[in-house]
């Protein structure tokens, strides 16, 4: 068959799959865009210039050999396009869709610094995944033998995933504790089904399941289970809870009535999307419909906020930023997908305080017009508010997306050893990921504070190589006596 060249971007222009009209896909909750048709993908993945020094590939967080697994598909080679996706990352499919491509792989693609735009390649890594998932290439990654060790791993979303995918691979038997019963994490409740439907999570976790992985769904450790416990169990523990303490509003009238926490409101929303009844959300105190919904904060959360609103048909959705669109820490995409379906984006503006009526309900955010002043250690500019531009923002919804925190883990555990950092975070060797614990290890936003997805992908694999070694350096300190699985058992 004819085979495509590479370096097409001067005779193909950048092209992605197409959306749903704003009009159509905001009435429901399914994903925006389209599958690619093979041609399509392979015409987009023949624009790749084919780097010497490939930036994508050096701003994935995953490392993610990105031209040759365009370069496969740009001549049908699907299969082994696969293979070479799936040999550095656990989640592709996932990855594709919701990674902010913008900011890392796409924003650092040479055609983009150029007049001919970067080639696709999150697009194309979803229509590599989605393809080998319909074809059967997807198979669980089972080991030749078994080990006979044992981890634990605390939390069941991207990072604990990740590693644990890892450690069954070479022989571990690996158990996952989550404190929710769906597994996950933020991909099943925090990400609407509009970025990522609900099946390509739970297929992935099947796929685990299928490979010998056992989960513990509605274990919270402290309270169903002992840390202690798990550590007399296990060989070895990874802790990878992600940070789930909700930032909050210190402005007067932050107690009022109607003032909700984002990762509230995007759970509730995802488990009525999922089937299940939530008492808040029928009862309108987490729904939008018919509210003026103001969503305070700029980062993707805020987006995943400010569209969900949309969908529930709020009678009308401001975003409410201290800084400008450029210096905004979510996706450029997502704010473009999120006007174009209604939300109004109010720029440069801070709280000052939220209104309320005589029954202590939220009826209005005032808030004060900002301006960039000097940069601050981070290097970002730091805004001032301008004396005298207050304004009001009629409110019956208002959401708290101003990020997350980790939850005090030694507390939660009753393990006051576990050393933490001033920021709360798990505390860890930088090159081991081991905690202060012998044997206790970190991995994901618990480890490096709220970050992207690929990032915990990225530190679950580490965290895997890592805790084989420790568990097969301790095994060769003890002369070859039985792992405490096969004590145990």
């Amino acid at each position: 068959m004819a085979r495509n060249k590479m370096l097409r971007f001067t005779t193909l222009e950048q092209e992605y799959p197409s959306k749903r009209p704003a009009e159509l896909r905001r009435e429901d909750f399914e994903e925006i865009y389209s599958a690619f048709e093979p041609k399509a993908a392979e015409d987009q993945a023949s624009r790749c210039e084919q780097c010497g020094i490939p930036f994508c590939q050096i701003h994935c967080p995953l490392g993610n050999n990105i031209p040759d697994w365009l370069m496969l598909t740009a001549n049908g080679r699907l299969e082994e396009a696969y293979a070479v996706s799936s040999a550095t990352n656990n989640m592709p499919e996932i990855c594709g869709r919701i990674c902010p491509q913008d900011r890392l792989c796409e924003g650092s693609c040479v055609l983009e610094q150029s007049d001919h735009r970067s080639v696709t390649i999150g697009a194309v890594e979803k229509h590599i995944t989605d393809t080998a998932w319909a074809e059967g290439w997807v198979k669980p990654r089972t080991p030749e033998k078994e080990n006979g060790f044992s981890i634990g791993i605390i939390g069941a979303g991207p990072a604990g995933l990740a590693a644990a995918e890892q450690m069954r691979e070479k022989g571990y038997k690996v158990d996952i504790y989550d404190r929710y019963d769906r597994v996950g994490g933020l991909l099943m409740y925090g990400i609407p089904g509009f970025k990522l439907e609900k099946y390509v999570v739970e297929r992935r976790v099947k796929l685990l399941q299928d490979a010998g992985i056992t989960f513990h769904p509605n274990t919270d450790v402290g309270k169903d289970i002992t840390f202690a416990d798990l550590r007399a169990k296990h060989d070895a523990i990874l802790i990878a809870t992600g940070v789930y303490k909700a930032r909050m509003l210190s402005c007067p009238g932050a107690g009022l009535t109607g003032v909700k926490r984002a990762l509230d409101y995007l759970t509730a929303s995802n488990r009525t999307d999922l089937g299940d009844t939530v008492e808040e959300f029928e009862s309108g105190v987490l729904d939008a419909k018919g509210k003026n919904v103001v969503v305070i904060g700029g980062g993707d959360t805020a987006m995943d906020c400010v569209r969900t609103a949309i969908r529930q048909g709020a009678k009308s959705v401001k975003c409410l930023y201290r800084r400008d669109r450029d210096n905004m820490p979510g996706s450029q995409r997502e704010v473009s997908n999120a006007t174009e379906e209604g939300v109004e984006f109010v720029w440069m503006a801070a709280p000052e305080a939220l209104l309320g009526d005589e029954d202590n309900r939220v009826t209005a955010v005032r808030a004060v017009r900002m301006h960039l002043g000097v940069a601050d250690s981070s290097g970002r500019q730091t805004p001032q508010p301008i004396e005298g531009s207050q304004f009001n923002l009629d409110a019956d919804l208002v959401i708290e997306a101003l990020g997350f925190e980790p939850e005090e883990l030694p507390v939660l555990f009753e393990e006051p050893e576990l050393a933490v950092t001033k920021w709360g975070t798990v505390k860890t060797d930088h090159k081991t990921l081991m905690t202060s614990i012998p044997g206790v290890f970190a991995a994901g936003d618990i480890m490096r504070g709220a970050s992207l997805v690929v990032w915990a992908v990225k530190d679950g694999r580490d965290a895997a190589e890592r805790m084989d070694e420790y568990v097969r350096a301790a095994a060769e300190q003890t002369a070859g006596e039985p792992s405490k699985l096969a004590q145990a058992s």
